[in-house]
């Protein structure tokens, strides 16, 4: 596995917020204090920063005939891995903007993918390539 990644992302209310990544995505919990919780998302260091003017306008991007959200994050999950947390996400009513699919099918960088949003508006995007050398495929 490539080196951890950081990211610190703006959440309007810490504890619903917290509950979400920790409860339904499965995040284990760091070092934390009123304004802030560091999260394990995947092997990765997702910190939680408060901020009570957080608003977030919704711009999306046309990829593969869907409407994909932008910025988002997210982790690129082993094949398995992937259906495993899609069926828990559904398991959880989590909201999907994209439901989990095939994108790309038969061509290169086929991949599997789903996008949604936590409660402060951050766009997620969840995916995995069956083929790892397709990661980077023109």
């Amino acid at each position: 596995m490539p080196s951890p990644f950081h990211l610190a992302i703006p959440v309007d209310d810490l504890e619903v917020c917290s509950r979400f990544y920790i409860d339904v995505l499965g995040c284990e919990t760091g070092r934390s204090d009123s304004q802030w919780i560091d999260l394990n998302l995947f092997g990765h260091q997702l910190v939680l920063h408060v901020d009570p003017n957080h608003l977030t306008t919704k711009h999306h991007n046309e990829v593969d005939g869907k409407s994909v959200p932008i910025p988002h994050f997210g982790v690129l999950l082993e094949w398995k891995t992937f259906e495993n947390f899609a069926q828990h996400l559904k398991s959880k009513d989590v909201e999907f903007v994209i439901e989990p699919y095939l994108r790309f099918e038969g061509l290169p960088g086929e991949q599997m993918t789903m996008f949604f949003y936590d409660p402060a508006g951050n766009a997620l995007e969840f995916k995995s390539f069956k083929n790892q050398d397709q990661i980077f495929a023109t």
